[in-house]
């Protein structure tokens, strides 16, 4: 699949893309409470713009290992704001929705998203039928648990076929229910209900997800396995960041969420290169 249709925008796809991480939360693990006022979150979402982004991927609710629930209001209150100023300043990006919730999916897509991306892989009580009339693309990312649990002991069979089948049952499950395989993307979800050794071992075998079909979105950017591998701070995991996202790219992701899109974009253009060259 070479061409993601979102909401309109048609995303290229035969060239790598970067998913800008946008939180609008107090708590996330990087960078919660930066970009909690709707000016700081505007700013910073247009110089990843500028710096190549071409997804915003906006999230009201940390999803991070303990964080607290967060209710549909209080979430909505968060992003729907900072959606409607970007589609006010017709941004020449996409604007990706990281929520659960089918209450504020279909707000936000009614606000300007042109993507949902779902940690919990429309698994909430009437998602997949919500989804199914959005017309917009979905991610479908696998975690283990929820948020408040999931890595409290995780264990897994097989880390690789447990996590490649139930994606590609839920790909199943959201075609069944009228979701077009075209309007899909896959996440194996590092860092969620998943050991450092359950994540190497992913990004290792990343390649076989290629055989869904699809499109192949990868999330590593500072992620907690780099405290472990690397004993690097939060603020101090950008080589690691690149590092993982040249492996994933050299395996077949098609779009890189990362809080470090400028670097990220120099990754993507050397690997593009290389890549390219005779």
């Amino acid at each position: 699949m070479k061409n993601l249709n979102c909401a309109g925008t048609i995303v290229d796809l035969s060239t790598p893309r970067v998913m800008g991480i946008l939180n609008v939360t107090p708590d996330s693990f990087s960078d919660g409470g930066q970009y909690g006022s709707l000016d700081a979150a505007l700013a910073h979402a247009e110089n990843m713009i500028r710096q190549g982004a071409s997804f915003i991927d906006i999230g009201g609710e940390s999803t991070r290992p303990g964080a607290a629930a967060v209710s549909l209001d209080e979430e909505t209150r968060r992003v729907i704001p900072v959606i409607e100023a970007l589609r006010k300043r017709d941004i020449p990006a996409v604007i990706s929705i990281d929520t659960s919730k089918p209450g504020l999916m279909q707000r936000a897509v009614e606000a300007g998203a042109g993507l949902i991306n779902d940690v919990c892989a429309l698994t909430e009580a009437g998602a997949v039928e919500l989804v199914s009339q959005l017309q917009v693309p979905v991610c479908l990312m696998h975690m283990q648990g929820q948020p408040r649990t999931m890595q409290q002991e995780p264990y897994y069979n097989n880390v690789v076929s447990d996590v490649y089948q139930f994606l590609a049952a839920r790909v199943d499950s959201c075609v069944q229910a009228g979701i077009a395989k075209e309007r899909l993307l896959i996440d194996p979800g590092f860092g969620f209900g998943k050991t450092v050794e359950h994540n190497l071992s992913l990004l290792k075998h990343l390649s076989d997800f290629n055989h869904m079909g699809l499109p192949l979105l990868v999330g590593l950017s500072r992620k907690s396995m780099m405290a472990t591998i690397l004993d690097k701070t939060v603020d101090n995991r950008l080589a690691g960041s690149i590092a993982a996202a040249c492996f994933a790219l050299m395996n077949g992701a098609a779009i890189i969420r990362a809080h470090d899109v400028d670097e990220t974009m120099d990754a993507i253009k050397m690997y593009t290169a290389m890549t390219n060259a005779d």
